[in-house]
């Protein structure tokens, strides 16, 4: 490329930390490259503003700035930026599988199923920025990542400024425009998906389509290929944008049609998982340990569960509360500080969540079975059930120690998707720990101050990456406040003591 110093990787340039392997694109004003985070053993990219275009520094600085408030699970995290030694540069996640646009280069057919599971991501993401007025960079198929595991995560965009009127028409449009050569139009679903994108371009309705309609078009097209059905459905199952009056009757016979065949798929019902012998418990002894980003620990031996709470467990402890329940003693778990507004402990859609765990159907769009980790509980509801099992939830030293113990470099640890306890599970350390870089992200037991604000107020941890949010894997925390928090992506593990 021209402008690069053929020699400047070869001959010892460091951004910092962060050691440079390749240039892998070079504009007018900076330099992209892959490089190496020294200190944790894992891959990033590096923005670079070019010296001859330092004069633009406040303005890439000011980029940076809007790009690191984002905090969304699917849009890719800034780490830290620097303007020390002349140079100003920033370094980002490098987002893990191949982009669309790698997809549609290699002739890659996406199934509609998929297809519009991915468009939902790329919808929810654009929903995070309007509705904190972020104005982004055009969205293109470069943009957008999917990994092995089929997490899709798409690239922070996100520019200073506010976001301006045409910000979601532009990206609306031109996706509806690009998208159609990915979808394989052989397979089911493939007209519902192509009405959708003709829709996003503007034809046949009489005003543009929005993120979230385009969301709830999707989640719609999504459930209705959940399960192949003999009924004829329409191309989407919601309210069809404005046009004249005259299809009200056609669309009205068409949504009979799409709920009849919704209807017969939550007849059939696949058979309950075989019975599986989850993994116990892992010993980890005490000392010292040092995590890679220069935590230093001191623990004693403890036991810490091989896996997180799964829904079948977590069943148990309810049918217990129930028992107590009729002597009034089913509070005897619950925290001393719990609020007296929190009645029960039964997660976010319980009822739904495990009906389809006993017969291994999907929900909230993913197979699910009782040996699945649990998710949609606070840290109320993580208390009560170790307490019941005579443990304790990890503090984020025991949680990074069993880390340590088994993991020297947790960037190696491999990130799994949301998926039962098996022995084939990736995400494993070598002592057998699983999930602690994907999977769910898990509560620990108490508050502590983020090394980004030593001084500041203890906050209560979440160890862990998980299917919705990877970011650094087994080296990922988050510090939140309110311990009534519910996700999709959040559960949680127990420890005892040592035998």
């Amino acid at each position: 490329m021209d402008g690069v110093d053929e020699n400047s990787v070869s001959n010892g340039m460091t951004f910092g930390d962060y050691m440079p392997k390749e240039c892998l694109a070079e504009s007018q004003s900076t330099r992209t490259w892959l490089a190496e985070q020294a200190s944790v053993g894992r891959m990033v990219l590096i923005e670079e503003l070019k010296g001859e275009a330092m004069h633009e520094r406040e303005s890439f600085l000011a980029d940076v700035r809007a790009m690191a408030a984002v905090e969304h699970p699917l849009v890719g995290s800034i780490y830290e930026a620097s303007t020390e030694d002349g140079r100003c540069y920033f370094a980002q996640e490098l987002l893990p599988g191949e982009t669309l646009q790698q997809k549609m280069s290699g002739k890659e057919k996406i199934k509609a199923q998929r297809f519009v599971h991915i468009l939902r991501r790329i919808s929810e993401a654009n929903m995070y920025h309007e509705s904190h007025d972020n104005a982004t960079s055009p969205v293109g198929l470069e943009a957008v990542h999917v990994d092995k595991h089929g997490v899709i995560r798409v690239q922070n965009l996100v520019i200073a400024g506010g976001r301006l009127p045409d910000h979601s028409l532009r990206d609306v449009l031109k996706l509806g425009s690009i998208l159609e050569p990915l979808l394989d139009q052989k397979q089911p679903g493939a007209t519902r998906c192509l009405t959708l994108l003709a829709w996003m371009r503007g034809e046949g309705t009489s005003k543009p389509l929005g993120w979230q309609q385009i969301r709830d078009y999707c989640e719609q097209i999504e459930q209705q290929l959940t399960e192949p059905s003999s009924v004829v459905v329409p191309p989407t199952s919601a309210i069809r944008p404005e046009k004249k009056n005259g299809f009200v009757w056609v669309i009205v016979i068409l949504l009979l049609a799409a709920f009849t065949g919704i209807f017969a798929f939550s007849k059939k019902k696949k058979p309950a998982a075989p019975e599986v012998e989850l993994p116990g418990w892992v010993n980890i002894e005490g000392g010292k340990y040092q995590t890679p980003d220069g935590l230093r620990l001191n623990i004693a031996p403890f036991r810490i569960s091989a896996h997180e709470v799964t829904i079948g467990e977590y069943a148990k402890f309810l049918e217990t509360l129930e028992l107590l329940a009729k002597d009034n003693e089913e509070k005897i778990f619950d925290h001393p500080e719990q609020p007296e507004t929190k009645r029960n402990h039964l997660p976010d859609d319980w009822t739904n969540l495990l009906d389809a765990a006993k017969v291994a159907v999907s929900w909230n769009d993913r197979e699910v079975d009782t040996y699945t980790p649990l998710v949609g509980v606070d840290w109320w509801d993580a208390y009560a059930f170790a307490k019941w099992q005579k443990g304790y939830l990890p503090t984020q030293e025991q949680w990074l120690g069993a880390l340590m113990a088994g993991a020297k470099v947790p960037s190696a640890v491999e990130i799994s998707n949301w998926l039962p306890v098996t022995a084939a599970t990736p995400d494993r350390t070598s002592n057998g720990i699983l999930g602690l870089a994907g999977s769910v992200a898990e509560w620990t037991s108490e508050a502590r101050p983020s090394p980004s604000n030593p001084m500041g107020e203890s906050l209560w941890v979440i160890a862990g990456g998980s299917y919705l949010h990877p970011a650094k894997g087994a080296m990922t925390r988050e510090w939140v406040g309110d311990r009534s928090l519910r996700r999709p992506d959040l559960g949680f593990r127990i420890c005892k003591e040592a035998q």
